[in-house]
Parts: C-alpha cells; structure tokens; sequence
C-alpha cells in the first residue's frame, strides 16, 4: 500500500517540474515566445529560492509566478497608457503563458463568503486592522486560490 502511495505521489510533477518540461517543449517546437518567457519564470524562481534561501517548492513557485503575472498586468496598463499597442500584445502573451500554471482563483462570491468569514474571527472594525485581516487570510488553506488586491478592495468595502 505505501510503495503503491509513493509510486502516485511520484507520477504527479510540481508546478516547477511541469515548468522544466515545458521549456524543453517549447525548444523543439521551435516556439522562442514561449521558450523565452518559460525560462524567464525558471531564472525567477531559482533567483528566488536564492534569495530567501530557501529551496525550490510548490509555494515558492506559486507566489513567483503570481507576482511575474501581476508585474507583467501592471506593465500591460502602462503600455496601454502610451499607446504601445505592440508591447501590449508581448505582455497579454506572456500573461496566457503563465497563467497557465496557476489554479483558477476564487469566484467574487466565495471571496466575499471568506472575507467576511475572516471578519468575523478576527473582530476587525475599522480600516486600520486590515493588516490583522490580511494576515489571517494568508494563514487559509485557500490562501493559494485568494487575488490578495481583489481580497483587499472587498474588506475596504466591508470595514467603515
């Protein structure tokens, strides 16, 4: 039973081995966009797990990915902005790319049903303790499915 559990648990690749294989996909396709931005993500992550001296896992890849999509939207809004429509169409790119190895968030619905689930244990009533807030969210098994901007705009909505 136990060797047939490992032999499952083996047989299911991280998000960051996933990442691996797909560079070497995008090489022998021939697809340099692809190429390009997957190996960006690799070196992100790797400069990462320097950083924090830590090694190279599931949470680690998830937040380095989510914060190279969310760079990657805000550059898209400037772009926009100066009417560099070309730049535009680089970014929304890469974005599908990487998006692809992020779980499907959580609905607006089920964000506010947690928010203000997380209101009630924690006893915040004012816009100071939203840190407090935050920080409890952080601490949810959803933690990984929360857009943490989204999730900030439904407690300002929520707290006086």
């Amino acid at each position: 039973m136990r060797g047939e559990r490992l032999a499952t648990l083996q047989l299911m690749p991280t998000t960051y081995e996933r990442l691996r294989a797909d560079i070497i996909t995008a090489m022998k396709a021939r697809d340099p966009a692809t190429a390009t931005a997957l190996r960006t993500m690799d070196a992100a992550i790797q400069r990462a797990a320097m950083d924090t001296s830590k090694p190279i896992d599931e949470a680690l890849t998830m937040a380095t990915f989510r914060k190279a999509v969310k760079n990657l939207t805000d550059a898209r809004t400037e772009f926009e902005k100066g009417g560099r429509a070309d730049l535009v169409a680089l970014n929304t790119a890469e974005i599908a790319i990487l998006e692809k190895f992020l779980p499907a968030g959580l609905d607006p619905a089920k964000l506010e049903a947690l928010v203000l689930e997380v209101l009630a244990a924690t006893g915040a009533t004012s816009k100071k303790e939203m840190g407090k807030v935050i920080g409890a969210l952080k601490q949810r098994p959803e933690a990984g499915l929360i857009d943490f901007g989204a999730a900030s705009k439904v407690i300002q909505a929520k707290l006086p």
